[in-house]
C-alpha cells in the first residue's frame, strides 16, 4: 500500500546529458552530493541549483518511490475501513503546513491509481487541486484501449486549471482516448441543463461514466478557499445560501449536506455534472481528499455515495473516527 512516509531512493528519469535540470538532479540524487558541491561542480549559485531540484521534481524528471506505513497510519486505515465499509485505505502522515494537503494526498493518490491501471481500463476523473496533484505522482504508462471520461463541465473563465485539463492530462499520460463534458459547470437554469443531457453526446458520456471500472473524485468543502470557488467556477456570492440550504461540502459539483443529501439550493438545479446516482451502482468509487478543513465535507461524500476507496491523511482519518 502507497502511502507518505519511508522514502526510497528517488528514480531520476534520464541520465544527465547537457540539460542543467537533468544534470543537477543526477548529481544531487544519484551521486549523493550536496546542494553546494552540486552547484561548485556547475558552476552555479546555490539557490540555483535549490530551484532546478525543485522544478525537477515538478516536471516529474524525479519520482519518489514510496512505500511502507507507520504502525499509526495502518490502524487508522483499518479502522476507517471498519467505520466506513471501505474495501481500500490509504492514509499518509499529517502535512506539517496545511497548504500542502493536496500535494501529499495526491501523490498518495497518484501511486493508488497507478495500482488500478491495466489495458482496457476506463477511468472516469473529477476535479480539484488533490487531483491536479495526483498527475504528478502518474508516470507515462500507455495502456491500449483505455479510456478518460471527466464527470464535470468547467468554464468559459477560470483562474486554475480545469476539469477538462485534469481529464486530458491523465489521457495523455495513458495514451487513451479522453471524453470530455463540454459545456459550463454552471448553465442558466435547470431547462439548458435539461436541455444539454439531451444531446447524443453527452448521454453516450454519462453512459460511459456509468460504465466505468473506477471513478476518482475529490471533495470540496463551502469556504472560499475550496478549489471550485477559487478558481471562479462558482462565484463565492454563493457562499452564504449554500450554507443557509445546509451545504458542507460538494462532490462534481453537487453540493451536499452532512449526510450526504443534495441541498436545496438553485445551483444544484443548474450544475452540470455526471449525477451522484449515475456512479452508486458502476464504477468503484475513490474519494481522496484530505485535511482538517475537509473533514465533514469528505464524511458527507462518504454517505452521499457507495465509496469503494479513501484516499486521505492523517488529520482527515482522526477527524472522520471523532464524528
Amino acid at each position: 500500500m502507497s502511502t507518505l512516509s519511508d522514502l526510497a531512493e528517488p528514480r531520476v528519469a534520464a541520465s544527465p546529458g547537457s540539460d542543467p535540470l537533468m544534470r543537477a538532479a543526477w548529481l544531487y540524487y544519484v551521486e549523493g552530493m550536496t546542494q553546494a558541491d552540486v552547484g561548485v561542480a556547475m558552476g552555479l549559485p546555490r539557490a540555483r541549483v535549490i530551484a532546478l531540484l525543485a522544478l525537477a521534481r515538478e516536471q516529474g524528471a524525479v519520482r519518489v518511490h514510496i512505500g511502507g506505513a507507520t504502525a499509526s497510519q495502518v490502524a487508522l486505515e483499518r479502522a476507517l475501513r471498519a467505520r466506513y465499509a471501505l474495501a481500500e485505505v490509504v492514509v499518509t502522515p499529517a502535512a506539517l503546513v496545511p497548504a500542502n494537503v493536496p500535494r501529499l494526498v495526491g501523490h498518495a493518490a497518484g501511486r493508488f491509481l497507478l495500482d488500478h491501471l491495466a489495458p482496457g481500463v476506463a477511468l472516469a476523473v473529477g476535479w480539484g487541486a488533490t487531483l491536479h496533484a495526483a498527475l504528478k505522482a502518474v508516470p507515462a504508462t500507455p495502456l491500449p484501449h483505455a479510456t478518460v471520461t471527466s464527470l464535470l463541465g468547467g468554464a468559459v473563465h477560470a483562474r486554475a486549471i480545469t476539469p477538462f485539463e485534469v481529464a486530458r492530462h491523465l489521457a495523455d499520460l495513458l495514451g487513451a482516448r479522453c471524453y470530455a463534458l463540454n459545456a459550463p459547470l454552471v448553465v442558466s437554469d435547470a431547462a439548458m441543463r435539461d436541455a444539454l443531457w439531451r444531446d447524443a453526446a453527452l448521454r453516450e458520456l454519462r453512459e460511459r461514466a456509468r460504465n466505468a471500472d473506477v471513478a476518482l473524485l475529490s471533495v470540496g468543502d463551502v469556504s472560499e478557499a475550496a478549489t471550485l470557488f477559487e478558481a471562479g467556477l462558482v462565484p463565492a456570492a454563493e457562499l452564504a445560501s449554500l450554507r443557509a440550504a445546509g451545504a458542507v461540502g460538494d462532490v462534481l459539483g453537487h453540493f451536499v449536506d452532512a449526510q450526504g443529501r443534495r441541498v436545496a439550493h438553485a445551483l444544484n438545479e443548474r450544475v452540470m455534472a455526471v449525477d451522484l446516482d449515475d456512479l452508486a451502482h458502476g464504477p468503484q468509487v475513490a474519494l481522496v481528499a484530505g485535511g482538517a478543513r475537509k473533514v465533514t465535507a469528505i464524511a458527507a461524500a462518504l454517505r452521499a455515495l457507495p465509496v469503494h476507496a479513501l484516499v486521505t491523511d492523517e488529520t482527515a482519518a482522526r477527524g472522520l473516527l471523532r464524528g
